[in-house]
């Protein structure tokens, strides 16, 4: 008679699934609402809902989205492509990150890649096992897609039968940027680029078309970020 099949050993609790879901709820609460606001200001720029839905399944990028909108509010969706583009680009970054903790290869990998934001990011690198990290990235991926999905479609349905406007709306896109800069700024360097980015932002508006003036502000970080290096290296000569 042979040997029974020996019991396999199912995995123990997640200790810190609670802490975490509770979490990854609580930012898709705020990935709902800002998705509403979205979905209301790419309406009143022009876009249908449809195309607005769309925008936000295969893009999935709130800033990045905002910017392209208000780009093509104000008449300029060709310049909203670079600027997308570069505000998307930090994904990437997160990417090389995030690549040792949930390691996966094939097809999975480009369809992981699409949920690798800032909040899944920063609550995968926060967690204190690689069995926690990969969960807190899938858990707060999959609620932050599916709640900015449907805030996306309720702020769409709005801005079809309100003037965004009315609710300072046309406001988002400018006070989602300065969101995401502000945490940024607790250096004296990092305050002297976002000046200095703003000011040239400011003197170009009148004479470029939307979007370019943004454009020619992100080339101060830029400039600013290849300089660094060579600021550092100066300084461990002299030392």
């Amino acid at each position: 008679m042979p040997d029974p099949q020996p019991d396999v050993p199912h995995p123990s609790p997640l200790p810190d699934r609670g802490r975490i879901l509770r979490a990854a709820v609580g930012l898709g609460l705020y990935a709902a609402a800002f998705g509403a606001a979205f979905g209301a200001l790419s309406t009143g720029s022009g876009l249908s809902l449809a195309q607005t839905a769309v925008l936000s399944l295969v893009m999935f990028s709130g800033a990045s989205q905002v910017a392209l909108v208000g780009a093509v509010g104000v008449g300029s969706p060709f310049a909203a492509i670079p600027v997308a583009l570069l505000l998307g680009a930090r994904n990437a970054f997160y990417g090389v990150t995030l690549s040792e903790i949930v390691d996966l290869r094939g097809w999975r990998r480009p369809v992981t890649a699409h949920f690798v934001i800032d909040e899944t990011t920063a609550m995968a690198v926060a967690q204190p096992s690689t069995r926690s990290k990969r969960y807190a990235f899938w858990a707060t991926g999959l609620i932050l897609f599916t709640l900015w999905q449907v805030g996306t479609v309720l702020g769409a349905l709005l801005g079809t039968v309100v003037d965004p406007k009315d609710f300072g709306l046309d406001a988002a896109a400018p006070a989602v940027f300065l969101a995401l800069l502000w945490p940024g700024l607790t250096t004296a360097r990092a305050r002297l680029v976002a000046v200095t980015g703003a000011l040239l932002a400011l003197v170009l508006v009148p004479v470029l078309p939307a979007g370019l003036p943004v454009l020619a502000a992100a080339g101060v970080a830029v400039i600013a970020g290849l300089l660094r290096p060579r600021a550092d290296r100066a300084d461990r000569g002299a030392a």
